[in-house]
């Protein structure tokens, strides 16, 4: 169904290839996974596919991809549309409508369908992504899972022969992310659907593949076979992979299921050293402040967003008192309504200088709605929150940003320099830190890019991860990240682990809104379950997502009823 034969894409002014030396074929009817680190080029070889690239993006492209015999090279994606169906990183680059139910049916009213055709259709895709009770709702108004749901309803229901999809899964909640991948893997088998996907979340994804295309580096030619095969050599594996080979399990389990059946031994081996409980935040003085905020020089430029980007980025002139040492964000009885939506229901909620939260729960839940009443985005319609002594909605953004910082989904909200140089400079100038400063969080964070490199150029997890640098380099008391992992391979986010780990520990606090269980586990010191707007559960990370299938980390469902979160618990206590 697509042929990828000697393919290699050069955008301009790059000194090498993004991929280089693709030959393989997706067979009609597979499912085929796309993984490798973050920036080797998938979403490049998933736009070869669409016709995308080169037509829309530039570049060079050399050797041959046909799909269902045509070739990419002399047919333009709109000529190519009746035939492959494609969802990319950023769904709010495909909506088109207004409303729901209308980008459903856009699709097939530019394909000349029939009416009755395409209201069949519309009721099934509604049906099918629990999309039923949104229909009617501007689509700016959805969270952002909910948006990536529209955005693949919207190329299923003119029934393409090829989906190609870009992190599906990114945004979704667990549930979420389980159906849909169950209506691709119904499509795959009941209607002989192809799909082509990238995924950096394989614990998701994994055992629903029949082959992995793995891409190793960029310009590297990729290894094609089964998820058992390439999972053997991947430098890319899910935590279920990663305690097989810990444990000596051959062949190595690719699902929870798999692992479950042969973990007994692992048990009794892990049955005296009980799992150690997650590290409590520091209490009290005994905590390391974090490093002081400067005062923002005179004359400072203003950005887009200046409340979410840096001190710098602000109005006003003048000095201003030094920043005070964090005090507990909170809330209380907070309620928030947007538009005709009650997104958040009498929330109460601390969080503690040098304490990680994860905010958890299905899409629309009210988990961003969250973090935007702490950055003052939205104003309560009832209760109160405050941030470092501060009511954020009434607060000055010159004022409020010496208090809290947010990475957004959308990275592009704070990036706006031609350079990924650029871009750290005036973060630098901005934060009043030392030149280099925030050069050296993103050499740890993406190694490998360059300072001429454009922030356009990066793949999403890669412009998250220099948009999370950007606002680290004024290292903000309390720092809010929304999906922080979208995009992130494991190394990548691992490095980031690392790097909210140091912040926690000199006493910044964090919240982070994520449908990433791994993450959860991995990092945070407390779980707030919201549901409807409202909180149904707030505790410790283990005893929280323990108790809860969807919610519960891989190494927690294979290795219950003893609670393990991680890895990296069994690797220690193996040790």
């Amino acid at each position: 169904m697509i042929r990828f034969e000697n393919v290699s894409v050069t955008y301009d002014g790059a000194p090498a290839p993004t991929i280089g030396g693709v030959d393989l074929t997706v067979p009609e009817g597979e499912l085929v996974l796309l993984a490798g680190p973050s920036g080797v080029g998938k979403s490049t070889l998933l736009g070869t596919v669409s016709g995308l690239v080169p037509h829309f993006t530039g570049g060079t492209l050399r050797g041959r991809v046909t799909v269902a015999g045509r070739d990419t090279r002399t047919h333009k994606p709109r000529e190519l549309a009746d035939v492959v169906g494609t969802v990319g990183q950023d769904p709010l680059s495909h909506f088109v409508t207004d409303t729901v139910e209308e980008e459903l049916a856009y699709g097939m009213e530019s394909l000349g369908l029939a009416p009755e055709v395409m209201r069949r259709r519309v009721e099934e895709t509604l049906d099918l992504l629990g999309l039923a009770a949104l229909r009617d709702r501007p689509i700016a108004t959805l969270s952002g899972g909910q948006q990536q749901r529209v955005a693949i309803g919207s190329v299923l229901t003119p029934h393409p022969r090829v989906l190609v999809l870009d992190e599906p899964t990114s945004a979704l909640d667990p549930a979420a992310a389980e159906e849909v991948l169950a209506v691709l893997l119904r499509l795959v088998h009941d209607l002989g659907t192809t799909v082509l996907l990238a995924e950096h979340r394989l614990e998701r994804v994994l055992q629903y593949a029949d082959q992995v295309a793995l891409l190793p580096a960029p310009g590297a030619a990729p290894l094609l076979g089964t998820p058992a095969e390439v999972m053997a050599v991947s430098p890319v594996y899910p935590p279920v992979v990663d305690l097989g080979r810990l444990a000596g399990w051959s062949p190595l389990p690719l699902t929870v299921r798999d692992a479950r059946r042969r973990a007994a031994g692992l048990r009794d081996r892990l049955a005296q050293p009980q799992p150690q409980s997650q590290p409590q935040p520091p209490n009290g003085p005994a905590a390391e402040p974090p490093l002081p905020l400067p005062a923002p020089r005179s004359g400072s430029r203003s950005g887009r967003l200046p409340f979410l980007r840096g001190p710098g980025r602000r109005t006003g002139t003048g000095p201003e008192p030094s920043a005070a040492p964090p005090l507990p964000a909170e809330a209380h009885a907070l309620a928030v309504r947007r538009e005709r939506v009650q997104a958040l229901r009498h929330v109460d909620l601390t969080v503690a200088p040098g304490e990680t939260v994860a905010l958890m729960g299905r899409n629309g839940a009210g988990k961003s709605t969250l973090l935007a009443a702490f950055v003052g985005l939205v104003e309560p319609s009832a209760g109160s929150v405050r941030v470092g002594g501060l009511t954020p909605h009434r607060t000055p953004p010159r004022d409020l940003v010496r208090r809290v910082g947010l990475v957004p989904q959308e990275p592009r909200d704070l990036l706006y320099a031609d350079t990924v140089g650029g871009e750290c400079a005036a973060a630098d100038r901005d934060a009043q830190a030392d030149p280099g400063t925030c050069r050296a969080l993103v050499s740890g964070l993406l190694p490998g890019i360059t300072d001429d490199t454009h922030p356009r150029d990066l793949s999403e997890g890669q412009r998250l991860t220099l948009a999370l640098a950007v606002v680290l380099t004024a290292r903000p008391p309390l720092l809010l990240l929304d999906e922080p992992t979208r995009g992130l391979d494991y190394a990548a986010k691992a490095r980031l682990v690392a790097v909210l780990r140091e912040l926690a520990a000199a006493g910044h606090a964090i919240v982070l809104a994520t449908h990433d269980v791994e993450l959860a586990a991995e990092l945070a010191h407390r779980v707030v379950l919201l549901a409807e707007g409202e909180v149904i559960a707030d505790g410790p990370t283990a005893e929280v997502v323990v108790s809860s299938p969807s919610f519960a980390p891989q190494v927690t469902k294979i290795l219950a009823p003893q609670e393990w979160l991680t890895v990296a618990q069994v690797r220690e206590a193996l040790a």
